[in-house]
């Protein structure tokens, strides 16, 4: 009897319940959030830091298709891409203060138009305001060596500043932070 209700108690207890609940852990996002950071050396304090998602190619057209040309892209997938400045850095002809911004695109055949809004903490671009521009630079859009199944971005870092590189499908695009 005493084994009975053990087993009773054991079947109905909140843990076997929550174990229960675990196996219905939700599906993945098909679109993995990524964090790349801009420092001289692992042991260096960052200056800037991009919070971004992931979409793959999966054998669909990307850009002129996926992400039309000349339309604000929220340069990747899910919410906007967040950049997070440290220390002052010069983009293009303007100084950004250290804080958050979003990171818009407007993909070109031939260039890019890079976007720093203040409007954080947005779903894609579809409530983007131009008003809230802080900066913005063209940039050319190169040629791949070999393609790119996952949007990829990654710093690197000069004496002089940083410099963004985004990269997917057969294009990429170089993005320079100067130092001030």
């Amino acid at each position: 009897m005493k084994k009975l209700l053990l087993l009773v108690f054991i079947t109905f207890s909140p843990f076997a319940f929550q174990a229960l609940q675990a196996q219905n852990f939700p599906e993945m996002d098909s679109s993995p959030m990524d964090l790349v950071m801009a420092r001289p050396d692992k042991k260096s304090a960052p200056f800037a830091r991009v919070i971004y998602s992931r979409p793959q190619k999966k054998g669909r057209d990307i850009f002129g298709d996926l992400v039309p040309y000349g339309e604000v892209w929220r340069t990747g997938a899910n919410e906007a891409t967040e950049l997070t400045i440290y220390t002052a850095l010069k983009f293009g002809n303007t100084v950004l203060k250290p804080g958050t911004y979003t990171l818009y695109t407007i993909p070109d055949e031939e260039n890019w138009t890079i976007i720093i809004n203040s409007d954080t903490n947005v779903w894609g671009a579809f409530s983007y305001k131009k008003e809230k521009d802080v900066a913005r630079i063209t940039v050319p859009c190169e040629q791949a060596a070999a393609p790119i199944e996952t949007l990829s971005m990654i710093f690197k870092t000069e004496s002089t500043g940083t410099i963004l590189m985004i990269g997917w499908d057969d294009h990429y695009v170089e993005i320079p932070f100067k130092k001030v």
